[in-house]
């Protein structure tokens, strides 16, 4: 980096610690003008214009940063903000597992931050599938109440002209009574039907082998230990990056004793796409 971006780069980080950002994002663009080549620069944009709410242009910088270091897990982490900002679930999700990918490649101290976010993308695509499966239901029930609407109203038709010129309809009137009452209680058990689908048969519990044990939240990427113990991979990194031991036994565990557990790892995969909901358990 020439000295003038990086004093210019300088001059930004005070604005920005002091919450200054559109001057902050201004310094930053000069630094960039100076080095075009250096991919903190357009991080360090990126984040500034992520404070501004400047999703699009965060993701342009984003995107610049990772085309000059594909390795660049704050490119990636920034992208997947500014993706899950402008409800693009899917694609966050893909970004924040890039960036969780990267932390662990170099034992990132951000780990646990970007393991958070990896979860709330998870959470936010089982959102936006939720919403599209509760509009298309929605849109099933009005159609099947509908369907039942008209063919009672083509039997109260035809009861009607039977009604007519004839001076006892009594037993006309009573089967008229009788077709409402039927479609009154259609519609209800059709309701009723459709608010059991929809909630009451919901999982609500969180089964206790995908709680980390560190952090009692869901994992999603779990490692097992030599002594068969489970953890997040984020949060037992972080424990050890304070003490070489065990949380649970207390015997000596370091990094290289971890191993992926796969079999909860899909255990864990399959329960969260069903209930985005317990990532905030």
């Amino acid at each position: 980096m020439s000295a003038k971006a990086n004093a210019l780069k300088e001059e930004g980080n005070r604005h920005f610690q002091d919450g200054d950002y559109k001057t902050a994002e201004m310094l930053y663009s000069k630094a960039i003008q100076q080095d075009s080549q250096n991919p903190k620069l357009f991080t360090n944009r990126a984040m500034t214009r992520m404070h501004l709410s400047l999703w699009e242009s965060c993701i342009d910088d984003c995107l610049r940063s990772i085309e000059l270091d594909n390795t660049n897990m704050k490119g990636f982490y920034y992208l997947a903000q500014a993706q899950l900002a402008l409800k693009h679930p899917n694609e966050g999700l893909n970004s924040a597992m890039t960036a969780y990918q990267e932390c662990l490649k170099t034992n990132n101290s951000s780990t646990r931050n970007v393991s958070q976010l990896v979860l709330q993308a998870k959470k936010e695509k089982w959102e936006a599938k939720e919403k599209e499966r509760i509009r298309r239901r929605s849109a099933l029930l009005a159609e099947l109440e509908e369907d039942l609407q008209r063919k009672t109203g083509t039997e109260l038709r035809r009861l009607d002209i039977m009604c007519e010129g004839r001076e006892n309809t009594s037993d006309a009137r009573e089967e008229i009574e009788e077709v409402e009452t039927t479609w009154r209680h259609k519609i209800e058990e059709l309701r009723t039907v459709f608010a059991i689908a929809d909630g009451g048969l919901q999982q609500r519990e969180v089964p206790d082998y995908i709680i980390d044990n560190i952090s009692f939240c869901v994992m999603h990427d779990p490692v097992i230990t030599k002594n068969g113990s489970s953890y997040e991979r984020s949060t037992i990194l972080e424990h050890l990056r304070r003490s070489h031991t065990d949380p649970l036994t207390r015997e000596p565990l370091t990094i290289g004793d971890l191993r992926p557990n796969l079999a909860l790892k899909q255990a864990c995969a399959e329960f969260l796409d069903k209930n985005g909901w317990a990532v905030d358990y």
